[in-house]
């Protein structure tokens, strides 16, 4: 989670962590591929909406995970239609 806050990259890891970047990569990639923040962020969703803490009155998408279309063509088609530029 370091790396993704801080804008770090993973070979400039702090000598504090205790591991070396590849492990870190490692251990990070297989968390990832098991699924581990998404369950990890629901967690916390479903505590803080225990607690009443959640407002939904406003509400982030992250870019990031907005799928988008490949390529100039499907811009176009998405901007202007399929006629012309």
């Amino acid at each position: 989670m370091y790396v993704l806050t801080s804008g770090c990259a993973w070979q400039l890891l702090p000598d504090t962590f205790g591991v070396s970047s590849a492990i870190a990569h490692r251990r990070f990639t297989a968390w990832t591929k098991a699924g581990l923040w998404r369950r990890l962020h629901r967690a916390v969703l479903d505590e803080l909406g225990a607690r009443g803490e959640l407002d939904w009155a406003s509400v982030i998408v992250d870019a990031a995970n907005v799928r988008a279309k490949r390529g100039l063509y499907g811009f176009r088609q998405a901007v202007v239609g399929v006629g012309g530029w």
